[in-house]
């Protein structure tokens, strides 16, 4: 069972997160959603496509210009309480590394921090324990905060994935964070080369035998674009592709731009897994 905020989800249960950035640089979006007010139409529209979770980020993953304490409050605090009264029952996740940051924002009202850089401040687990909240642990390879791979080599890279992602699942689990709160993700992209994603998506049922639920986020990402030589924009088929992968092997949360789409990848993986019957079952019948 995976319970976030008011939310509990099947053991079989696919979720998608859907991404709001709050910054005016995103690699995707270049800052469509950076004003409140279509930020919350785009919160609005994933809400009705589908998607259980929104996960609000106020700074960049790749490097750019510094963005402060105070503007990742700035822009994140008052948007995630807006958020909270118009959608009452959403879980509500907050990409952040700060504890400050995770700190504001679950006073605003959010059930979940997406750790993305992988424990770069041990005091966000902290915070995630004090307030409920609950954790997303992801591997960076130990890559800093808004850095790129350079080299990234590994012996066993989900080995690697598997060694950091539990280790950081374990310990926010003691310090109080509830179990079932807590996710592992394999950081495609972060600290890791084209190969590195690849080899870790191959083997996620590593990551899902653990008892872990597993999170991926996926969309448009590098390893995407250079697997088939694709610009940001035209990764949108890899991306699905990816996803249904990452579904028949097991993976319960997907972090994504394309609500509606990844929602049908996942309920046909479902379908075709035996777990869902289909929406409709006319054919042959009549």
């Amino acid at each position: 069972m995976l319970r976030l905020g008011r939310q509990e989800f099947g053991e079989h249960e696919t979720v998608v997160m859907a991404i709001v950035n709050r910054t005016p640089d995103s690699f995707y979006d270049r800052g469509a959603t950076f004003l409140d007010g279509p930020a919350l139409d785009r919160v609005g529209q994933a809400v009705a496509e589908g998607a259980a979770i929104v996960d609000i980020g106020g700074v960049k993953a790749g490097p750019g210009e510094e963005v402060t304490v105070a503007e990742e409050v700035r822009r994140t605090v008052g948007f995630v309480a807006e958020v909270r009264r118009r959608h009452p029952d959403v879980v509500i996740s907050v990409d952040t590394w700060r504890h400050e940051v995770g700190e504001a924002v679950c006073e605003a009202g959010a059930d979940l921090l997406n750790d993305a850089w992988g424990g770069a401040d041990p005091k966000l687990a902290e915070v995630a324990a004090r307030y409920g909240a609950g954790l997303v642990c992801v591997h960076t390879g130990g890559a800093a905060p808004r850095t790129r791979p350079h080299r990234a080599a590994y012996d066993d890279v989900m080995a690697d994935v598997l060694r950091t992602t539990l280790a950081l699942a374990e310990r926010a689990v003691g310090l109080g964070v509830r179990r079932d709160a807590v996710l592992i993700d394999p950081g495609h992209d972060f600290g890791k080369n084209t190969r590195h994603s690849l080899e870790v998506t191959r083997r996620l049922t590593e990551m899902v035998e653990t008892g872990w639920p597993v999170l991926v986020s996926l969309s448009n990402k590098d390893f995407v674009g250079e697997t088939l030589d694709r610009p940001v924009k035209e990764r949108l088929t890899g991306t699905l592709a990816t996803t249904a992968v990452s579904a028949w092997l097991g993976a319960r949360v997907y972090r994504v731009h394309e609500v509606a789409e990844t929602r049908q990848v996942l309920d046909m993986v479902a379908s075709l897994a035996g777990r869902r019957p289909p929406a409709v079952a006319r054919r042959g019948l009549a």
